[in-house]
This record gives structure tokens, C-alpha cells and sequence, in this order.
């Protein structure tokens, strides 16, 4: 089978690759249907490796590069392992990504994205730009069958930004300010707006992701090369400064940024993967009492994602912007989104 292979930076691949074997105890085997190019997988095509094991296996999982991408994904299961009993063949599925030990402190607690070993689907195993992928019975998720498998591949980012609302928490009534219009910026926006915010403002400098950060309900869009923006969401917040900011781009820029634009005790959470170190005085942090939080992937939001995807609280459709191949994924994908990225938000990838 095809598939899109990680073998260094700005060197992936569309190659033949064996298909999965037998599902191994606890495992099973997906037919994708779509998957996504996540902003992991552009960070790692650009400067890479950030998660992508190379040289030393992955402790959990045994995986280094090269490995097939792909984590945000739908499909139906074809085959089952072992000890396998409430999944079967023909169950349509979104998996989550984590991979995990269920054997550390947070996996006790159920705290898995905070697990000792974390791995991910498509970053330290094989993953879902493939025809085939084998995954933990454990990261599935039901789709229900009205559900169009395009808008099952989006759970995944949708999931990503609700985690990051509910670290902070994002509560009602609150004043929230979302550092990046991408799919997570975008994602955070609505799940912000879901939790019952009263106004959502999203920072951003691309024409389209700010255009569609205003068709999807944010309050203010404010342009980092126009604006002084932490000025911005002062005024927009009587004076104030917003409760809660989200960054969700990894830059080094913005977190001096974000934590200037929230009110004395306002909470930052950051959800952007970082290629640089960022810069922080942390008198910023201490003397106002303002808190930092991280936030990593998600923690079972998938099933409230699904459940509100389908009563219309929140929006896939509009964030999908392209539909390829996956012959296609180098000049379509991944150059499209970064040399095109002000038209782009989310594509998506099919391998038939």
C-alpha cells in the first residue's frame, strides 16, 4: 500500500509500504477513510524532528523514523485482535492519537496525555496517511452513521481546542483572547463560545483564517502587524484584559503577548508546539498573580466533540478547505499550507 513516509526534515515521502499485519492483543486494524495534515505534521516537515523518534525507539512504542504521518483521522475497522470485544469489523470510527502505558502516575489517574511514555499515532508508530493503520482498541471513538467520514476526520483538532478551553477553564461569561486563526485557534474559538463566552477575540494575520474566524462567532479579530494587541483587548474588555488567553501558534512572540492581553489572576494557556525558547519576565507572571498552563492533545473529548458536531454546536465543515489525494500530499499538502497559508486552514487527505 501507498503511504506518506517521515524520513528527515523536508524529506517525506509517498512510497510503498507493507499493509498492517494481524491487529496485535487489544489492537485494531482501520480502512482510513480520510486524514488530516495536523500542524504537528507541517512543524515536523518544516523543522523536524520535534516528536519523531530518530536513532533511539520511542520507549513505549519501539518506533523511530522513518514513520508513516498521519493522526487525524476516520475509517472503519476491518479486523480485530485478541481481547477485543466491544469494537467489530465494520464499527466507523475517529481515533484519538495517544498511545499510552496505563502504567504510570497520570495514567492512573487517568491524566494519559500526561503519561510517562506518551506516543502518538502517526508521530512514534505508524500512522493514518495510509491506506490501513493498526491502533489501540482503547483511542477509539464511535461515529454515528448520519456522520460524513470527512467531518469524523476533524473530531480530532476539534478535540485538541476543547482541551485547551477546558485547562484554562474557559467559564461563562468570561473574556477569552485566542492567539492564531489556524484549525486549533479556530477549534478553541468555538469550544470557548460552546463553554459561554461572552467574547471571543482571536489575534491573526492571514486574510482568510481571519475571515473565517468571523463567520465562525469571534467577537473581534485583531491583526498582530495593525494592532498593538494587548492595548486592543483592553479596550475591547472594559479596561480589563481578558480572562483567559489561548496560544495556539508556538511562537516565541506571542506569550509575552498573551500574558500582557489577560487581567490580573487571568490564566494563559499555551496549545501551540514551540520551535524556539520564549522569552518570559516572570514579575509579568508573579506580581499580578497570572497563571501559565500547557495543554497537550486532549483528555476524552472526543466524545462531547462527536455529541456536539452532530447537534450543530460546533463546526467542521467550514474549517475544511481542501480535499487531495495522498499522491498529492507534498505539493498539495504540505507546500500549499506553507506557501499558501493565508488561503488555507484544514485539508485533508484521502489514500484511495
Amino acid at each position: 500500500m501507498k503511504a506518506a513516509v517521515w524520513y528527515a526534515q523536508r524529506d517525506v515521502r509517498v512510497v510503498e509500504v507493507p499493509e498492517p499485519p494481524k491487529p496485535p492483543k487489544g489492537w485494531v486494524k482501520i480502512k482510513v477513510e480520510w486524514c488530516g495534515i495536523c500542524g504537528s505534521d507541517l512543524h515536523e516537515y518544516i523543522a523536524g524532528p520535534i516528536f519523531i523518534p530518530v536513532g533511539t525507539p520511542h520507549p513505549l512504542t519501539g518506533g523511530t523514523a522513518p514513520l508513516t504521518l498521519g493522526h487525524e483521522f476516520s475509517g472503519r475497522i476491518v479486523e480485530v485482535g485478541e481481547g477485543v470485544t466491544n469494537w467489530k469489523t465494520g464499527d466507523k470510527v475517529a481515533p484519538d492519537a495517544c498511545q499510552v502505558c496505563w502504567e504510570c502516575y497520570s495514567c492512573k489517574r487517568m491524566d494519559y496525555p500526561c503519561c510517562e511514555k506518551l506516543a502518538f499515532t502517526g508521530l512514534h508508530t505508524d500512522g493514518a496517511f495510509a491506506e490501513y493503520v493498526n491502533v489501540p482498541a482503547y483511542t477509539l471513538y464511535k461515529v454515528p452513521d448520519d456522520m460524513p467520514f470527512e467531518i469524523a476526520a476533524v473530531v480530532e483538532p476539534l478535540a485538541v481546542g476543547m482541551h485547551a478551553v477546558r485547562r484554562a477553564p474557559v467559564m461563562a461569561g468570561d473574556n477569552v483572547v485566542i492567539f492564531g486563526g489556524g484549525t486549533i485557534g479556530l477549534s478553541a474559538l468555538q469550544s470557548a463560545k460552546a463553554a459561554g463566552a461572552a467574547k471571543v477575540i482571536v489575534v491573526e494575520m492571514a486574510k482568510a483564517r481571519k475571515d473565517y474566524a468571523k463567520k465562525l462567532g469571534a467577537y473581534a479579530v485583531l491583526d498582530p502587524t495593525q494592532n498593538d494587541v494587548a492595548a486592543e483587548v483592553h479596550k475591547l474588555t472594559d479596561g480589563l484584559g481578558a480572562d483567559v488567553a489561548i496560544e495556539c501558534v508556538g511562537s516565541d512572540k506571542t506569550v509575552p503577548v498573551a500574558l500582557a492581553s489577560v487581567r490580573p489572576r487571568g490564566i494563559v494557556v499555551t496549545a501551540g508546539v514551540f520551535e524556539k525558547d520564549t522569552p518570559i519576565q516572570f514579575n509579568n507572571v508573579t506580581f499580578p498573580e497570572k497563571e501559565i498552563k500547557g495543554s497537550l492533545g486532549y483528555n476524552g473529548e472526543f466524545a462531547t466533540v462527536i455529541s456536539m458536531l452532530g447537534d450543530g454546536r460546533l463546526d467542521a465543515k467550514t474549517m475544511i478547505t481542501g480535499k487531495i489525494k495522498l499522491d498529492d500530499i507534498i505539493g498539495k499538502g504540505f507546500e500549499e499550507l506553507v506557501n499558501n497559508k493565508d488561503k488555507n486552514i484544514k485539508i485533508i487527505v484521502s489514500p484511495k
